[in-house]
């Protein structure tokens, strides 16, 4: 048996940089993750970091990594089939920056950050249980070594992804759901190339693509693929010729291509699970939400989240107050919604949908056209893109 403050599930981003923000605050906790370190380091995941994202990783001391290696991000084209060449510019509207780092990146700076300060990182964790959640006194077994563990703490922190225990152990009645579901995929593919200059939405008959950036020489791309897609049926050669169909020829001219490192397939949807809080029980990141990767929202998400939990349990186990705690669920969601709202619209207005009616089709095309004349449409996503300040 093992006594902590907060026991966080999943040693992801979320469930790592909770660690360390509360850590840097004198609040102990331990993390258990399921998979190994190796694991959690080969899965490959957004890039694009928000404003108060980069913000926030250089007050806690996570931002020297990121800005040494990181690109400077100022917004995203849209290359619309036919029509003139837009740019989201994010820099001119809100003044605020943005970053393509990737994921990987930030998770070994966050193990780094661990192990050099001692943290608790229990990796190979399995059958996680949550118990008593709806006490002052909650625990959580786990299996380890051929033995079930026992820790003892105060809150738990879920941050095991859509598909981990946390969420699942918050009975039916005590949870809504909401979810959209989309009628396509997106196949990626990351190549050791150059990257195209700018993070670039693609709006094709063929259907979407997208350019995308890791590092100086860490390229992503992805094409929007049918749900029954497999990897096998396509191999480099045939990614790359039908991305550059979907690109303007100037810009399908100047993607460098190469042999793909990593290859994926992804379904697109939205979900949402209210409250994000069940009695000793709190969860973050995809654990509460998933977002369609065209507003490049998810990270960005966990990390708000994190800010809002890390800052509501130090609040209350130091000084034993319970407001943030108590708002937690209500104020991270209002971000939440604004999110995926952003990433639906975004997601509805450049893909092709199978069997789409002619009248959605051109209402899908006006939208664009008055994003490209209107300086106050351009604004507002750009405020949305940028990201959301986090609620004080």
């Amino acid at each position: 048996m093992t006594r902590t403050q907060v026991a966080i599930i999943g040693g992801g981003p979320a469930g790592l940089l909770l660690s360390h923000m509360l850590a840097r605050n004198g609040v102990d906790s331990i993390v258990l993750e399921r998979q190994s370190r190796r694991h959690v380091l080969e899965r490959i995941r957004a890039g694009v970091l928000e404003a108060g994202t980069i913000e926030l990783l250089r007050e806690v001391g996570l931002g020297a990594r990121m800005d040494r290696e990181g690109r400077v991000h100022d917004g995203s084209g849209i290359a619309w089939e036919g029509k003139p060449h837009f740019f989201i510019d994010t820099r001119k509207f809100t003044g605020r920056p943005m970053m393509c780092y990737g994921q990987t990146a930030i998770t070994e700076d966050l193990y780094a950050a661990r192990d050099a300060a001692g943290g608790v990182v229990i990796d190979d964790a399995a059958n996680v249980a949550l118990h008593e959640l709806t006490s002052d006194r909650p625990h959580v077994t786990y299996e380890k070594g051929g033995q079930t563990r026992r820790i003892d703490c105060d809150y738990v922190a879920g941050c095991d992804g859509h598909h981990g225990v946390s969420r699942q152990s918050i009975p039916a009645s005590a949870l809504r759901t909401f979810e959209r579901g989309y009628p396509f995929g997106w196949l990626g593919i990351m190549s050791e190339t150059p990257p195209y200059p700018e993070i670039c939405y693609c709006y094709h008959s063929r259907g979407f693509a997208l350019a995308s950036q890791r590092s100086p020489m860490l390229s992503r791309y992805y094409i929007q693929c049918d749900l029954d897609a497999s990897i096998e049926d396509w191999p480099d050669d045939r990614f790359w010729e039908e991305l550059k169909a979907r690109c303007p020829k100037g810009m399908a001219d100047s993607i460098v291509t190469g042999p793909s490192i990593e290859k994926s397939i992804a379904p697109l949807r939205s979900f949402v699970a209210e409250p994000m809080r069940y009695g000793r029980l709190f969860l973050a990141g995809d654990a509460a939400h998933i977002v369609p990767p065209t507003g490049a929202k998810g990270l960005n998400l966990a990390v708000s989240d994190v800010f809002y939990l890390s800052r509501a349990l130090t609040e209350a186990l130091k000084a034993g107050r319970t407001h943030y705690l108590d708002g937690y669920s209500d104020m991270a969601l209002r971000r939440v919604w604004s999110a995926e709202r952003m990433s639906w619209w975004l997601t509805t207005l450049i893909h092709q949908f199978p069997n789409e009616a002619p009248f959605d089709r051109r209402m899908r095309e006006n939208q664009f056209d008055y994003l490209l004349v209107s300086e106050r449409a351009q604004a507002s996503l750009a405020e949305q893109y940028v990201g959301l300040p986090f609620e004080s």
